[in-house]
């Protein structure tokens, strides 16, 4: 029992029944409050999620003086979006609730990613979110005074709204009608190309082709937060992977150049083993002279490019989104071919793929994958297990499940490189035919607040790089004592994220034009027998180009598909346009990529034929 303001004692359901009828009644005492209410919130929360992006109210209006038409539309879309949770939900505070819990999310979400990785936020990065857990141990999440005094702001007007009740005060029929209302322009500015190309215009966005992610972020200073969120939505469809014209049986064997060459035999038949080495984050910044990087953290890198064959690959990514580069090491195809996504491994068909590990496979190699990080991270377990592997190694310190047969040993944050090298040895220990193996390291990804100094990316990295280097030293002593031929590439997957506007990047002035460098990777091939390195391009290729120098150097058999991209490395020898927006797409090269991973493999590949269907319950 409760009692009322007159003394009376009533009932909890009384009680409440009687706070929602005065609750109710404040809709219709304050009609030109609520009407204010309703009209204020688009413009207030499209600026409390601009101003949460500047940091700052004096940054914001500076945007909004220089930048007026993209704050209009702005507080357009999100009008839009407001009729349409009123539609819903009827009562204005809830859709306010709603729709300010989704744009401070997505505000918050941006600040923190920006501030991890100096990349910005657009919505396939949403794909990740069943992996958030994951995403965790690598953000640098810092709760400032400011940002928690922008969120009680939010949640005051949030209180406002619910204190005076606005409603949308129409029958249900015409709800549903401006429900659907909304939908028309919401959905035709993602998915009408012609339309959104209209709108953007009038409301001077920003749409120019961002080929790299530096010109991706200028993009974002441009358009600010919320209308780069829409525009890249829109971007992302229009960019969406379709079926090539023309695509068919015949026009692939016109691509796919005859093999006129004498079968390979490697080498009269010894088969090296052959280990690709992709280091988490692992890059030479020494190819920025004004950082005067001390040759120290790199000493046992350079001796092992001395020892062996020392080259330049171009990487498909900056930063992150290591399984582009994992993509095109383990098919040998460039993710350009089909739209350069995020994440190249959810496009694929869902079948047995050609990967390169089914070529070794067929010539009687024993393969493998190590991966010491969680098995569901990007799906790897469940799509790599398509690839060819006959042994996949995986690591999940938050669960303690191991596939690891060594003793696993932490550096920062993650598994330690030297546990990754170990695993490699015992591996080749403990199996008879000769190996091919894929593994991805983890140790020198982000963060890198570990070290003397939290705040010094740059060193602490570096502390790593060199553990790195020296593990790897000892790595390649131990493959001189085993008795078995070994070939080793090793190559960093991509330039290491940093933080965004503290990061050695921003104080280098690096942006969308001189940026190149950071989609270099110096790269090495080593071998513990007398390796014949003379067919190894001495030019820069790309990282897709990788794995048949691998296989021109053991002497492998050509197929007519790796004669044809063996042909394409002379003829296209580097095909990113992250590293040169000028370099035009090869719709033949494209095509093949789409029919190796896509389509219906009308290439040569060494998988039958019965496993490249895709069953009707699959599509």
């Amino acid at each position: 029992m409760v009692k009322d303001s007159t003394g009376e004692q009533k009932t909890f359901k009384e009680s409440f029944s009687l706070f929602l009828k005065k609750h109710s009644e404040q809709t219709d005492r304050h009609p030109k409050i609520n009407l204010a209410i309703m009209l204020i919130f688009p413009l207030f929360i499209c600026s409390m999620a601009e101003i949460n992006q500047f940091k700052g109210v004096l940054p914001y209006l500076d945007f909004l003086i220089h930048r007026p038409m993209v704050i209009i539309f702005d507080v357009f879309i999100a009008s839009i979006i407001f009729v349409f949770l009123l539609a819903i939900f009827h009562f204005g505070w809830v859709s306010i609730a709603v729709q300010s819990f989704i744009y401070m999310a997505l505000s918050i979400t941006e600040l923190f990613k920006y501030g991890t990785n100096g990349n910005h936020l657009i919505l396939s990065d949403m794909k990740l979110f069943r992996s958030v857990k994951s995403l965790k141990s690598f953000a640098y999440i810092k709760i400032t005074p400011r940002l928690v005094m922008y969120c009680i702001i939010v949640i005051a007007f949030i209180a406002l709204a619910f204190y005076f009740n606005p409603k949308f005060k129409l029958k249900p029929m015409k709800r549903v009608i401006a429900g659907l209302a909304c939908v028309v322009p919401c959905v035709s500015l993602v998915f009408l190309p012609s339309f959104s190309s209209a709108v953007y215009k009038i409301f001077s966005i920003d749409t120019t082709d961002a080929t790299n992610t530096f010109k991706l972020n200028e993009k974002f200073q441009n358009n600010s937060f919320l209308a780069f969120i829409v525009q890249t939505a829109s971007e992302s469809y229009e960019n969406r992977l379709t079926e090539p014209e023309n695509y068919d049986d015949e026009h692939i064997s016109e691509i796919v150049e005859e093999n006129t060459e004498e079968e390979n035999d490697f080498h009269g038949g010894e088969k090296p083993n052959v280990i690709v080495i992709m280091s988490e984050s692992y890059a030479d910044f020494r190819v920025f002279d004004e950082l005067n990087i001390d040759d120290k953290y790199y000493e046992k890198f350079d001796e092992a490019r001395e020892d062996g064959y020392a080259g330049t690959t171009i990487t498909p990514t900056y930063a992150s989104w290591t399984v582009r580069s994992e993509f095109e090491l383990l098919f040998g195809l460039p993710v350009r071919g089909i739209n350069t996504p995020n994440m190249p491994q959810r496009e694929l068909a869902d079948r047995e793929q050609p990967a390169l590990a089914q070529y070794y496979k067929s010539w009687g190699y024993s393969t493998a994958y190590v991966h010491p990080f969680q098995k569901s991270f990007y799906g790897r377990s469940r799509i790599y297990g398509k690839f060819g592997f006959d042994t996949m190694i995986f690591h999940n310190d938050q669960t303690g499940e191991s596939d690891f047969t060594v003793p696993v040993e932490h550096f920062g944050t993650y598994v330690d490189d030297s546990t990754v090298f170990n695993q490699l040895i015992d591996l080749i220990e403990k199996t008879d035919d000769p190996l091919y193996i894929h593994t991805t390291t983890m140790q020198n990804h982000q963060p890198y607040n570990q070290g003397e100094n939290p705040d010094d990316e740059i060193t602490n990295y570096l502390t790593w790089i060199q553990h790195t280097n020296d593990k790897l030293s000892v790595f390649l002593d131990s493959l001189k004592e085993i008795d078995e031929p070994t070939l080793v590439l090793f190559v960093g997957d991509h330039f290491p994220s940093l933080r965004g506007e503290t990061s050695v990047y921003n104080q280098l002035g690096l942006n969308g034009s001189n940026c190149n460098a950071l989609y270099q990777q110096h790269y090495f091939i080593w071998s513990n027998y007398d390796a014949d390195y003379s067919s190894v391009p001495e030019n820069e290729v790309s990282f897709f180009y990788m794995p048949y120098v691998l296989m021109n150097i053991i002497d492998a058999p050509h197929d007519e598909f790796i004669e044809t991209m063996n042909n394409y490395m002379e003829k296209i020898p580097v095909y990113s346009e992250e590293y040169a927006s000028e370099i035009e797409r090869d719709e033949e090269l494209d095509m093949l990529t789409y029919d190796r991973v896509i389509g219906d493999v009308y290439s040569p590949c060494p998988i039958p034929e019965e496993l490249l269907t895709t069953t009707a319950e699959d599509e």
